[in-house]
């Protein structure tokens, strides 16, 4: 049966998102809405545009085709976009005569994102491979599998980056197909967690559990985020999360951007929160006084 996924981006060439050189496909669709999101574009189940502004030619077509007035020419002839209203029609972007209105991701095949994958394989030598990232791409866990299976078969490797939040039903599938699970660790603090993510953490750390206890490879990757996160209470959570893991290679921490503009909505790049290098030294400085090991 051929499957299709909502594609937001197909990274080819990355170095970020597991071992050696990877192929990353994001997947839109995510049961978290964490205030500091750098993929926004990934977050809802829907579709969405993005709008940049310096394409856009002020031209109206968008104007006249949107079923619902969301795009509108103000007094001084400026485009303007209110997001609130996009039902994700896309007509707009298909008038767009600048690019500046496309679709935030793209329904694709499995096959063919297998082909792109497949045209890298040149440049993954032992390590590199594909990893399937989003949003939460096992909230489409069928089509995840269907990749998974299609890329061992060509003896190719699998990470998946997880937030950890997702039915459990399906995980020791999933553990057999994947080589390592990029997870992430939001905040130990539950309240802090449910406050800034819209969830409760629980569940992700009962699925972490469950799939170290069934042998998954795993790496904890937790962004720091100045004055939420960067707490001895997290920090020692962490600790002792990584002391009960059998099969925990270690910790990444870093701290990303965002596209919310793109979409129309508020920027949420808050500048108080990006730590400087120093104070991410500290943080890291702590959590290797706690026994952790990590790796960026």
């Amino acid at each position: 049966m051929i499957m299709r996924l909502p594609v937001t981006n197909i990274q080819r060439f990355s170095t970020q998102d597991g071992p050696g050189i990877r192929t990353t496909v994001f997947l839109r669709g995510c049961p978290l809405s964490c205030k500091w999101c750098h993929n926004p574009e990934t977050q809802s189940f829907h579709q969405q545009i993005l709008y940049t502004e310096q394409y856009c030619i002020a031209c109206g077509a968008c104007v006249e085709i949107c079923p619902v007035n969301a795009h509108y020419l103000n007094t001084d002839n400026i485009h303007c976009y209110d997001s609130s209203k996009c039902i994700g029609c896309l007509a707009c972007s298909r008038v767009c005569p600048s690019n500046a209105i496309e679709p935030a991701s793209r329904d694709m095949s499995t096959d063919e994102i297998m082909e792109t994958v497949l045209s890298d394989k040149v440049f993954y030598g032992d390590k590199g491979g594909i990893t399937l990232s989003g949003g939460e791409p096992l909230f489409h866990i069928e089509g995840c599998i269907s990749l998974l299976e299609s890329s061992k078969k060509a003896n190719i490797t699998t990470v998946i980056d997880t937030s950890g939040y997702f039915n459990e039903s399906k995980i020791d599938e999933l553990i057999h197909l994947t080589d390592l699970f990029l997870w992430d660790y939001k905040d130990g603090n539950s309240q802090r967690h449910l406050n800034y993510t819209g969830v409760h953490n629980q569940k992700i750390l009962d699925n972490l559990f469950l799939a170290d206890s069934l042998g998954a490879k795993t790496l904890l990757r937790c962004i720091m985020i100045k004055g939420v996160n960067m707490e001895n209470d997290n920090f020692q959570s962490i600790a002792e999360v990584m002391s009960q893991l059998s099969n925990c290679q270690g910790l990444e921490h870093a701290y990303g951007g965002s596209k919310y503009k793109q979409l129309g909505l508020e920027d949420n790049t808050y500048k108080d929160w990006i730590p400087t290098p120093s104070e991410l030294e500290m943080a890291k400085g702590k959590l290797r006084s706690l026994g952790i090991k990590v790796i960026t």
